[in-house]
């Protein structure tokens, strides 16, 4: 389970360098793709393959079904690490998720986040605020 939060610098290059305690998990191979909220996923291998079974199953008769698999798998690129445990950001990811210099990267469970600095203060500053909120509607959701 991937948890906790991350700040690291992306290279001239677009490299960004996965914090040790993620890599072991995360494995020599993984697969990237665009997020919600603006920031990017990224998986682990296996992760990618369970959840891109469930996609498959999106009706495709449902033009929501349709849109949200266009743009999640499209934009999808498979990644590895080099030796100093960096790994190349594709620019049109970078692009998407605002990524310019400074970065966040995030453990949520099953998946890793990465987020512009800037995106990531304002989403918390804004999430951070109704978190007694949020909190109070998983309930309905058995949480």
């Amino acid at each position: 389970m991937f948890m906790g939060e991350y700040r690291h610098g992306i290279d001239d290059k677009g490299r960004l360098t996965m914090p040790r305690k993620y890599r072991e998990q995360l494995g020599p191979r993984f697969v990237l793709t665009k997020g919600l909220d603006g920031c990017l996923f990224v998986y682990p291998t296996q992760e990618w393959q369970l959840l891109t079974s469930s996609i498959q199953q999106l009706p495709l008769t449902n033009p929501s079904a349709r849109a949200f698999v266009r743009l999640f798998m499209a934009g999808a690129s498979e990644s590895e690490l080099d030796r100093q445990g960096r790994f190349l950001i594709p620019s049109s990811l970078r692009e998407y998720a605002s990524l310019d210099r400074e970065s966040v990267i995030c453990g949520v469970g099953n998946r890793l986040e990465v987020w512009s600095l800037q995106r990531w203060e304002e989403y918390v500053s804004s999430a951070g605020s109704s978190f007694t909120e949020i909190a109070g509607e998983l309930v309905d959701l058995g949480i």
